[in-house]
């Protein structure tokens, strides 16, 4: 994923950012400040069907005034795309048709192996970690990116 294939120049100059790790039972979300300083986990979406996900989706876009979407893009470690990759590709595609804020991908290759290695480090239990990982990954995937654009 290159910087001219997937800009995060493409999202609003203000405003709060959603993170999502897009995965293939649940969705991580974060949610950044208004100014664009941290990302906070918020939920993990439980996913039932498109329709369903994506206006979960759009009532916490409105009810949090989310002015653009960061979505993990999981590339292999090659950097290559393979097919959970496509599958978050066209599950934006979807979105982009129901939600109308600006969404650009974010490479999430090592986002759930740190998110994890940090909670074993802070001796969460196995049961716990499932409960938070994808909301936490979201975070770190949203964190991410916005450290990048303070960076300019």
């Amino acid at each position: 994923m290159t910087e001219s294939e997937h800009p995060l120049g493409g999202l609003a100059e203000k405003g709060k950012l959603m993170g999502l790790d897009l995965g293939t039972k649940t969705i991580g979300v974060a949610i950044s400040d208004a100014l664009r300083m941290t990302a906070s986990p918020v939920e993990t979406i439980k996913r039932i069907k498109f329709t369903q996900d994506a206006e979960r989706l759009a009532k916490l876009i409105a009810d949090n005034n989310v002015t653009g979407i960061v979505v993990g893009l999981p590339l292999n470690m090659d950097g290559t795309e393979g097919p959970r990759a496509q599958s978050v590709r066209a599950f934006v595609r979807n979105l982009r048709q129901k939600i109308d804020v600006p969404m650009v991908f974010w490479d999430e290759r090592f986002s759930t192996m740190a998110v994890t290695r940090t909670m074993i480090e802070a001796d969460l239990s196995r049961a716990r970690r499932a409960e938070v990982v994808d909301k936490l990954a979201a975070s770190y995937i949203l964190q991410g990116a916005l450290d990048r654009l303070r960076r300019g």
